[in-house]
């Protein structure tokens, strides 16, 4: 007889024992069991062992993987043959130590690059196999073969320009190269790939920043290497004058940031963190003091702030007086004046309709505010906000188009670019929701200001001016994206952010996002599109102004949203730049680019922003904003040839970070030109004669008829008086471009001083008159097709009747 534990033990063996002929029968059925891997559409089946369904399923680096480093490898090749070029074309030593740097690494990077592909058995490229890249030449930042020739036929400072401006594109294609490979799936799983694709990134980002600085050094531009600082930075002037500078007011700064510098995060015990991680997790703030646009009437100079606005005095010599600071938080801020009314636009979500300043941080909230405010300005010292509309998108900015009327309203169209409103906040704005044709995208906002009584102000219209004219689609015009090889990735157009009017023509120029666009608003409540343009340059069509006879328009791109440096010496010319189009029958016929033409720094946000014409008789001049680029002069009355005149600039806000800041705008009024800067406060200039400018000309600007009144998005056609100073303007302009020879110009011009001495003195000379009516008409019927000389003819005239 057994024991019990006997017993145990042989069940125990037992059910071991048919565990181990199950596992064994298992073991023949799995082995058995066939690992199929499908063939394509139609094509057998193959059968795989256990060991290669592993491999398999367990590669540790992917097609994209091999495709990168296939095409990496000539492209580092081209980048050593260019330096090759270096030793035998310049004895500038700085240039020959970036090409040993480039010859060593890209070398050695070649070399590990062949490795790896072979260890993995991967076919491993020739060096200078360019054409079997997989990725677009133009993407890659590659030298094209024409350019090769070029670098290679050149000597000293040409060579090292021309270097400089390609290896910095190549190292910046090779950056490019690496962000593509790893938003694939799967990418750089290989640590060792990872580990390389990191050292590209970083070796050839900091290579750049220095080959930047270098070619930065072969400007002899005095806007180049400015001292940085906010009060203390800096300058470099051409053919201005700086008349006065102004901080901001108190209350509209932070005592504690004044440069609004983006802040790092702190540990628990209130330490700035790690110096790299605090770098990349620093804070922009919300742009919440920093000043935007600006609206002048009589004396009165109105700048506005994401904080509210500032009201000035203008004192004789332009000067600005502070009058006093409303306080009114929301951004963008943009103001126009009409009358005692001052509207403003508001965008941002913590804007509130009491104009409090703890913001709002609930999703939907019926205190806050996004839109129109109005406010009556008729105490200049006490402004009371009287009106406000709310809209589905804020107000970015806005347009004064038309009024007061006979029924004593105002029309005004709203731009805004943000997000749409919550149903639960306002019951009117629906988003983007496919075929939804009640979206408050794809339109503009006409607004109706009643004068008498501002809080009725209403929207009467919400236009689709984007929609297509045979199938109604609202988005009928760009969709957005890339327009082909090495083109600019554009935003859908499905907003305006600067809608400029020339009500006396019945034209409209939109900057629409991805579109320039051409309106007739013969009815103010009901815009139209006449034309649509498009540029593959344009990253962000962002402002529009016409010249002073409404036959061009020049249109600016805020590459980058204007926080990006942007005009560094190897960026392209056409991109962040200026589009100058001429309207020809009713169309936009595109005829040159302006960008400014001095390298910034990599510590510098600059690109094209707001300006204005400056009426200089028989010229198409310009004066525009470029963040911290400065303030620049441009004339374009060759369209296809426009021409820097004047310029103003600052050093960065700071040596080592990029901060946002620079002019916001720059204006034209009454002699003056005024500039908001974001940061440090509010500038006023006045132009110098020059070569390019006579004294004749900047006095003849400063007797411009503006109307007294100055509007962002609104203009009239300026006047001039007939002053013999004017016509003398336009002699000068006849002497300079050869169609008056010397005799004849000085013939003019003492005519003209006799006649400027006899008006003064209040006196009248008719023979003096008979004199001037015979050139008026000989200068008239000379060339009847000249603008400048049926001009002069006419100014002649009217100096004349004054004589007699």
């Amino acid at each position: 007889m057994s024991s019990p534990f006997s017993r145990m033990s042989k069940q125990a063996f037992q059910r071991t024992l048919m565990g181990l002929v199950g596992l064994a029968l298992a073991s023949v059925s799995m082995a058995q069991a066939p690992i199929i891997q499908p063939g394509l559409p139609g094509e057998p089946s193959r059968e795989l062992t256990a060991e290669s369904a592993v491999q398999i399923a367990n590669t540790s680096y992917s097609p994209a993987d091999a495709q990168f480093m296939h095409d990496m490898i000539p492209h580092h090749q081209q980048a050593v043959e260019m330096a090759a070029l270096v030793r035998a074309r310049t004895n500038r030593p700085e240039l020959i130590d970036v090409a040993g740097r480039i010859d060593v690494s890209q070398a050695d990077e070649i070399r590990f690059m062949k490795l790896w592909l072979m260890e993995r058995g991967e076919p491993v490229p020739k060096s200078d196999d360019y054409h079997k890249m997989h990725t677009s030449h133009a993407m890659a930042g590659m030298a094209t073969p024409e350019q090769m020739e070029q670098l290679a036929a050149s000597q000293g400072t040409d060579f090292d320009r021309l270097f400089l401006q390609l290896m910095i594109r190549h190292h910046e294609g090779a950056v490019t190269m690496v962000e593509e490979l790893l938003e694939e799936p799967g990418s750089a799983y290989d640590p060792i790939l990872l580990d390389f694709t990191t050292d590209v990134t970083n070796d050839q980002t900091a290579e750049i920043e220095r080959m930047h600085v270098l070619l930065m050094s072969l400007s002899d531009d005095p806007r180049v290497g400015l001292k940085a600082g906010i009060t203390d930075a800096g300058e470099a002037i051409f053919n201005l004058e700086l008349i006065a500078s102004l901080p901001k007011p108190p209350g509209f700064a932070d005592p504690n940031n004044p440069a609004e510098v983006p802040q790092a995060p702190l540990s628990d015990d209130g330490e700035t963190i790690d110096e790299d991680a605090a770098d990349e997790d620093k804070r922009s703030p919300m742009l919440s003091f920093s000043n935007t646009d600006m609206a002048f009437a009589g004396d009165v100079l109105v700048a506005g702030s994401y904080h509210g606005f500032n009201i000035y005095r203008l004192h004789d010599n332009g000067v600005p007086q502070l009058i006093s600071s409303i306080v009114c938080p929301g951004g963008q801020g943009d103001v126009s004046i009409v009358g005692d009314l001052l509207i403003m636009s508001v965008e941002q979500t913590r804007g509130r309709l009491d104009c409090g300043l703890q913001g709002i941080d609930e999703d939907v909230s019926t205190d806050r505010f996004r839109g129109i405010r109005i406010f009556d300005i008729s105490d200049l010292e006490r402004p009371v906000q009287v009106g406000a509309v709310q809209t589905c998108r804020g107000s970015r900015t806005h347009s004064v188009v038309s009024g007061p009327d006979a029924n004593r309203k105002i029309v005004v169209y709203n731009s805004g670019t943000s997000s749409v409103r919550e149903q639960e906040e306002m019951t009117s704005c629906f988003d983007e929701l496919p075929g939804d044709p009640r979206t408050a995208l794809f339109r503009i906002d006409v607004i109706e200001i009643p004068v008498d009584d501002p809080s009725a102000a209403r929207i009467v219209d919400s236009p689709a001016v984007f929609a297509d004219p045979e199938s109604g689609a609202l988005a009928g015009l760009w969709r957005g994206g890339e327009h082909g090889e090495d083109t600019q990735e554009s935003d859908v157009t499905d907003q305006c952010h600067d809608i400029t009017v020339f009500p006396e023509q019945n034209i409209a120029a939109g900057a629409c996002s991805g579109n320039g666009i051409l309106f007739d608003i013969s009815d103010p409540l009901k815009p139209t599109r006449i034309d649509a343009v498009v540029d593959p340059g344009f990253a962000y069509w962002h402002s529009a102004t016409f010249n002073n006879d409404g036959t061009k328009v020049l249109f600016t791109d805020e590459w980058g949203g204007g926080s990006m440096p942007r005009c560094r010496a190897y960026d392209p010319l056409d991109w962040g730049a200026n589009a100058i189009y001429d309207i020809v029958d009713g169309k936009l016929e595109f005829r040159s680019y302006f960008k400014l033409p001095v390298p910034q720094s990599e510590q510098e946000n600059c690109v094209a922003h707001n300006g204005s014409i400056v009426p200089v008789p028989g010229r198409d001049i310009f004066v525009q904003a470029w963040y911290q680029g400065g303030v620049s002069v441009i004339d374009f009355t060759d369209s296809a040839n426009p021409v820097e005149i004047a310029f103003f600039d600052r050093g960065p806000l700071d040596a080592e970070d990029l901060i946002f800041g620079g002019y916001w705008s720059t204006y034209w009024y009454n002699g003056k030109i005024y500039g908001t800067e974001t940061i440090r406060g509010l500038d006023v200039l006045s132009l110098s004669p020059s070569e390019y400018l006579s004294e004749n000309e900047v006095l003849s600007a400063g007797m411009a008829d503006q109307g007294e009144i100055f509007n962002p998005q609104q203009q009239f056609r300026v006047s001039w008086p007939a002053e013999p100073v004017i016509a003398k303007a336009y002699v000068d302009q006849m002497f300079r471009s050869g169609k008056f020879d010397d005799a004849y110009a000085e013939n003019l011009t003492n005519v003209l001083d006799r006649s400027a001495s006899i008006i003064a003195a209040g006196n009248s000379d008719s023979d003096l008159a008979d004199e001037l009516d015979r050139l008026a008409g000989e200068i008239a019927s000379a060339d009847a097709a000249s603008h400048r000389k049926t001009a002069l003819a006419e100014t002649l005239s009217g100096v004349s009747a004054r004589l007699r």
